[in-house]
């Protein structure tokens, strides 16, 4: 069966999380996004474990279900610690096969350092004795390295990450099967670096309020089932892994490089002439996915390896319904004009990727409905993030 997947997202006990992240709104908002199974995020925080355990009914897939909507058990950690004479700053999703075991792992990870300060807790030994811990616990966990290419907090960063997966992980590289691309990168950027081929690329909403649910998902045809989806991603199968879902990269906050409090925006090619530096303050500039990408790429942009799954990219409806209006995404008018399409089409992705041209117009405005096709189109004014800024995609109505 098809169906939509968003395995990363934070509770309501991570730092800037909103309080909304509960299980009722995550619940709510997963119908409204088109997200069949969604990751709880957090396990490890043993409030929300506690949580999670009261109100999740299991059921025999190896999922977990709350109000008509399917759960699997996740939490990302952050490993902050020496290597190689550099400091390095890894993130990892963390997902478990049921909550006695994400129980035991939360235990483990308690025993060396602080679980309760942070739904996304920081640790000070090297992240491949997480890949060990885990699977010791439970070898039907999977642990994939998060947003790969995020400057501060990743595999590949640029300030704190390493060049190869075996660099970091060593002896652990073999039970790493999957790699999250993160908001800044899309499959196609990862393409172009051979050594990535056997990995599943994963793309998740990495979401911290209940509307940025399913910004980014994949998308499986296999049994709903903890197997089922382990096997897919383990296996990198195509015809079970179909697509993911992207945001436009280029809207990701650390796509190209700069430094924010300066206003310098810069290209890859324009943070070579300028030798890595800030022109206004003279400090190292924050180098971002795209010239990280570069740097490690054995292939020209545009190479498609053999058995890749592909992608689409996206804009959330609410941005698209507030560049239509000229309001706010936040503002009543967009809440009231997104509960209005969605109920009628049935859900989000509905509306953006799947209701044909026709439908569309048969209902939408016109400035509406052409703002749609735009997306599909890919027809937009693209400002790359950098250093943390968002960037903006405008779509020209």
């Amino acid at each position: 069966m098809k169906f939509v997947a968003d395995l990363h997202i934070h509770s309501k006990y991570s730092r800037a999380t909103s309080k909304a992240m509960d299980l009722e709104h995550i619940a709510e908002w997963s119908k409204l996004k088109g997200i069949d199974l969604i990751g709880t995020g957090d396990f490890t925080h043993p409030a929300w474990l506690k949580e999670l355990r009261d109100k999740l009914k299991q059921r025999t897939n190896g999922l977990y279900e709350y109000n008509d909507t399917h759960f699997i058990l996740t939490a990302e950690i952050s490993n902050m610690y020496t290597k190689n004479g550099h400091g390095r700053r890894i993130h990892t999703i963390l997902i478990a096969p049921d909550i006695d075991s994400a129980s035991r792992i939360s235990k483990a990870l308690g025993r060396r350092g602080n679980i309760l300060s942070d739904g996304r807790p920081i640790f000070g030994f090297d992240v491949k004795d997480v890949v060990k811990l885990c699977l010791d616990i439970s070898p039907d966990c999977l642990i994939v390295p998060a947003h790969i290419f995020t400057p501060w907090f990743s595999l590949f960063g640029s300030r704190s990450g390493f060049d190869t997966i075996y660099e970091c992980f060593e002896e652990e590289t073999k039970n790493i099967y999957a790699l999250e691309t993160g908001l800044s990168s899309d499959p196609a950027m990862n393409w172009r670096i051979s050594a990535l081929d056997k990995y599943t690329l994963i793309s998740n909403s990495d979401a911290h309020s209940p509307a940025k649910l399913g910004r980014e998902v994949n998308v499986f045809d296999t049994e709903m089932s903890y197997s089922g989806i382990m096997e897919a991603i383990k296996n990198k199968a195509k015809k079970k892994m179909l697509f993911t879902v992207e945001f436009f990269p280029e809207e990701g906050k650390y796509h190209f490089d700069g430094h924010r409090d300066c206003g310098i925006q810069f290209s890859p090619e324009q943070t070579k002439r300028h030798k890595g530096i800030c022109p206004k303050c003279n400090k190292p500039l924050t180098v971002g996915v795209m010239s990280r990408v570069n740097d490690l790429a054995d292939r020209p942009d545009g190479f498609t390896p053999e058995n890749s799954a592909p992608f689409k990219r996206m804009v959330p409806l609410q941005e698209i319904i507030a560049q239509e209006r000229q309001r706010g995404v936040l503002t009543k008018g967009v809440a009231q004009e997104y509960k209005r399409v969605v109920e009628y089409f049935g859900n989000e992705f509905e509306v953006l990727l799947h209701a044909s041209e026709k439908d569309l117009a048969s209902f939408l405005s016109e400035r509406m409905f052409q703002a749609i096709v735009k997306v599909r189109n890919g027809d937009l004014i693209i400002s790359p993030g950098y250093d943390g800024k968002f960037g903006t995609v405008k779509i020209g109505i």
